[in-house]
């Protein structure tokens, strides 16, 4: 895929993927009059396309094999399955499109509110498996807005041995990605656009709304 230089030229750890169907993708998402069928689809999309490039540098190891007429040596995935964690809610509106492309990842659950008032993130869930320290973990949320989600989370995933992560998401703004990036330099961000920046409700402009909402129809 073709990508862009991000918002943070200097800054190899952020990939912007500017594919012409990740951009038309996010533009129908984007319309105010997309049905939440539509936008639930469009996610699920996005996500797979995502994935290609959050898993680029995932490991490889030899294997022997047998086509129909020779036998060879090919290349398959190394080490443990990949863990897909989702911030809760909003995050499992882009898990099924990555597990569409590693249908034997393992989930992992993070759930976050954004106390109103302070913007900062509180946590009433958390569920991983028991080995995930030795997992690749893709930890996925819509939107990078603020970035304090994003940063608690890995924080959680850091205290529980986890040292390997992309953080992918459809939508960041230049403070989110800022904040991340400050907290866990080590955290890669896969994102299909960093828009303008945030309103005093911590909400991404021009963004495409509260994506929770959005994908279960809440509102």
């Amino acid at each position: 895929m073709k990508m862009t230089e991000p918002a943070t030229p200097h800054d190899a750890g952020v990939v912007v993927v500017d594919h012409p169907l990740v951009q038309h993708k996010l533009t129908l998402m984007r319309e105010r009059q997309t049905a939440t069928s539509a936008f639930r689809q469009l996610a699920r999309e996005l996500s797979m396309l995502l994935g290609y490039e959050a898993m680029r540098d995932l490991p490889l190891e030899p294997v022997e094999i047998d086509t129909p007429l020779e036998r060879m040596e090919a290349r398959r995935l190394a080490g443990k399955k990949l863990c897909l964690v989702s911030i809760l809610r909003a995050g499992n509106g882009i898990l099924d499109g990555l597990l569409d492309l590693v249908p034997s990842a393992r989930i992992g659950h993070v759930g976050l509110y954004r106390d109103p008032e302070t913007l900062e993130p509180v946590e009433y869930y958390l569920k991983l498996p028991d080995d995930v320290g030795n997992r690749i973990c893709l930890v996925v949320d819509p939107m990078l807005a603020t970035g304090h989600s994003a940063v608690a989370a890995i924080d959680r995933l850091k205290q529980a041995g986890c040292n390997r992560m992309v953080f992918v998401c459809l939508l960041a703004s230049p403070e989110g990605v800022a904040c991340l990036r400050r907290a866990h330099p080590d955290v890669r961000i896969v994102t299909c656009a960093i828009d303008r920046g945030l309103d005093e409700h911590g909400y991404i402009r021009p963004g495409l709304g509260d994506a929770g909402d959005r994908l279960f129809g809440t509102k």
